[in-house]
């Protein structure tokens, strides 16, 4: 099965309001997931000196990997053991309403339930046409055999199922992301 990531607004809970647990169970779940992923991340060190703004208190965007559970599962799997440290998605995904992401943002990444199970950071991006991503950027993924060529591969197959109004074309724009894992720390 060829294994790629996608970080496309499809699968954000950005702008639900993680707080109302009466309304969705799993936004709780996300609340107490970022009260102790910021801490023990080093987020919060500042707002014990000069109090908590409200980018301290109010979770980042949650988003899971891939459009389908098991890819999801897999692809954490690959960021909690280190092997993954970089996706991408389909600059066609983003536009007025849902902006690339942004050295420094925040993500908290889901399995494949919609549990939290990660928080990363992201520390580049770069939107280059597909068939330009480089070795050193596919092996970033940490899918498949690592390799450009399966790279290429399984994200054709990927942005040909997924990509709505618009054709695959290999000179197609790709928002190429890299990220640091910051909770749970590596073992």
């Amino acid at each position: 099965m060829s294994h790629h990531d996608d970080r496309g607004p499809d699968s954000t809970s950005e702008g639900a309001d993680p707080g109302r647990s009466e309304d969705d169970p799993r936004g709780e779940e996300i609340l107490e997931f970022w009260e102790t992923a910021r801490v023990r991340a080093g987020e919060g060190k500042v707002g014990v000196v000069t109090g908590f703004g409200i980018s301290a208190t109010v979770p980042p965007p949650a988003w899971s990997f891939g459009d389908n559970p098991a890819l999801a599962d897999g692809l954490l799997a690959a960021v909690l053991s280190g092997d993954k440290t970089a996706t991408s998605s389909s600059h066609w995904e983003y536009g007025d309403d849902v902006p690339l992401p942004q050295v420094g943002e925040l993500s908290i990444i889901l399995d494949g339930d919609g549990h939290p199970r990660a928080l990363i950071r992201t520390t580049s991006v770069e939107v280059v046409p597909f068939d330009q991503v480089t070795a050193d950027f596919a092996a970033a993924e940490g899918e498949d055999d690592r390799t450009l060529e399966s790279w290429r591969a399984g994200h054709r197959t990927y942005f040909t199922r997924v990509l709505v109004g618009h054709e695959f074309r290999e000179d197609m724009p790709v928002v190429c992301e890299r990220f640091e894992l910051r909770f749970p720390r590596q073992r």
